[in-house]
């Protein structure tokens, strides 16, 4: 089912016809009990902590992408990654966001510093979510527990207005 056939209802939130104006991918790597996060140094975030990814390419899966992102963020490729939630972000600015979030086991190679971020090997029970997307406190901790999720926000600029979070599966 794609993004646009799904039908949200997230309390005062009703998107019966939905359609992203953006398509992105996030990945973090879960091992030794430690998260690999990134500072974005540029794009949208900007300064915020977050998993490494992006826009989904035309033609490119979501999970191509979000192998493509971490190797282009960090010199890394992740390993043995599987789907863990979706998220669905309506901007008060226009901007729709549909986003795929993976989770994945390890890395292949040592993550460095790139012009698009810094990486941050962090303990699970440390995240920084005062640093992050006001979003992540909210279901990144399903997604590192290795449940399923389905997520949908308004935001207004930095603001979250609205959340609808649920486990799935």
């Amino acid at each position: 089912m794609t993004p646009a056939a799904k039908v949200h209802s997230t309390g005062e939130m009703e998107w019966p016809v939905w359609k992203p104006t953006i398509r992105a991918t996030l990945c973090f790597v879960v091992r030794r009990g430690e998260v690999l996060l990134i500072r974005k140094k540029r794009g949208l975030g900007a300064g915020k902590i977050n998993g490494p990814g992006g826009k989904i390419d035309p033609g490119e899966t979501a999970l191509e992408s979000a192998v493509r992102e971490t190797f282009e963020e960090l010199c890394v490729t992740p390993l043995e990654v599987r789907e863990a939630g979706e998220l669905f972000f309506e901007f008060r600015d226009g901007m729709r966001l549909y986003g795929v979030v993976f989770i994945a086991s390890d890395i292949d190679g040592t993550a460095q510093e790139t012009a698009e971020a810094v990486p941050l090997w962090t303990p699970l029970d440390q995240i920084p979510y005062d640093e992050m997307w006001a979003d992540d406190r909210h279901w990144l901790p399903i997604a590192l527990r290795g449940e399923s999720f389905r997520a949908c926000f308004e935001f207004d600029g930095d603001v979250l207005l609205r959340r609808r979070v649920e486990v799935v599966g």
